[in-house]
């Protein structure tokens, strides 16, 4: 059942449940933080459409800078606005940024510590046709690596406009990350929201706490692919098995408290991203856990491949990462319990 407290979209399981790219929130956001605080700007990198930072350059011309192709730049100049006392939002395809633009986010935004907020759009294969060279599938893992980022992976455009505000406010260096095509909305305006805090949306016996009801396995998730996970849970639970998720919107820092919970609960896990299975969200849950509760865990998500040209939902389940693919992980996961 879905966790009545988060006042979820109950159209979550229908056909036609509402849908908008997760990066149409990020835009929604950025308009929202700007106009409530004169300190926020805009910095693109010739890409102001697709990264959804149109309205903002509309609205506020004067606080927004076009970089061009030159993403080495965009973080350099952000970083210098930082220091200045700005609030700088910048944006562009994952793969330029931080694909292209690591050394430079890592020197002038993460080693100075500026409160610098990166949206990195087009990640994942569900980019679709764009094909692999601008699938990012790597972010999450350069990302999370530097110290002082804090690294977000909303799971649709609701939370991506509420991740937007609040990275506004964090006085952080911040990534967030952004899927181009059209996910379903999960999440409501009354959906809590906060960075580095984890929400139970599915438990088979209601015990959203976590706090005494044995199940059989746990699917943590985060970014795109909550909807799939969702899926592949209600199926798990029709089927009589015992099955939690986690949305897991920050991978860091990582809401620890509420994932040891979950790991004592369940006792085997499956992660779920649209990400390298290496090095993203499913690896810093593992190192967690390997220190303080070790337990069986599947990783869902691409395995050591570049992606290619598809459409998104060919892709997601080329890739095996559609719900059919995570209901299987999650049962591999159960049978290895002690």
């Amino acid at each position: 059942m879905l966790n009545p407290d988060l006042k979820l979209n109950p159209k979550i399981f229908d056909t036609d449940v509402e849908q908008q790219p997760i990066r149409a929130g990020f835009g929604e956001g950025l308009l929202q933080a700007a106009e409530s605080d004169t300190r926020v700007v805009g910095l693109c990198a010739d890409l102001t459409e697709s990264t959804h930072m149109l309205a903002f350059k509309k609205q506020f011309p004067d606080r927004f800078v076009e970089i061009g192709v030159a993403e080495q730049n965009l973080a350099a100049v952000a970083s210098g606005l930082a220091a200045m006392g700005k609030i700088p939002f910048l944006s562009s395809y994952a793969v330029f940024s931080p694909g292209r633009n690591w050394e430079q986010i890592r020197t002038t935004v993460a080693y100075n510590n500026q409160p610098v907020k990166i949206a990195g759009s087009h990640a994942g294969v569900s980019v679709g046709p764009d094909g692999g060279s601008h699938q990012a599938l790597e972010d999450l893992a350069i990302m999370r690596v530097l110290p002082r980022m804090v690294v977000i992976a909303p799971c649709d455009a609701i939370e991506a406009r509420k991740a937007t505000l609040a990275a506004a406010k964090n006085d952080q260096p911040t990534y967030i990350r952004l899927a181009r095509e059209k996910t379903p909305i999960i999440t409501t305006e009354a959906t809590p929201f906060a960075i580095g805090q984890a929400a139970v949306f599915f438990h088979s016996t209601g015990d959203f706490k976590l706090l005494t009801d044995k199940i059989d396995v746990a699917i943590v998730a985060t970014g795109s692919l909550m909807h799939e996970s969702l899926l592949a849970a209600n199926a798990l639970h029709q089927a009589g098995k015992k099955v939690a998720v986690l949305n897991l919107p920050t991978i860091k820092p990582l809401d620890e408290g509420l994932l040891l919970l979950l790991a004592r609960q369940a006792g085997a896990l499956v992660t779920v991203e649209e990400h390298q299975a290496a090095g993203g969200m499913g690896s810093a849950v593992a190192e967690y856990l390997t220190a303080h509760f070790p337990v069986p865990i599947e990783f869902v998500g691409v395995k050591d491949r570049f992606g290619q040209s598809g459409t998104p939902a060919e892709l997601i389940k080329l890739y095996n990462l559609d719900a059919a693919s995570i209901q299987a992980a999650a049962l591999r996961a159960a049978l290895r319990k002690k």
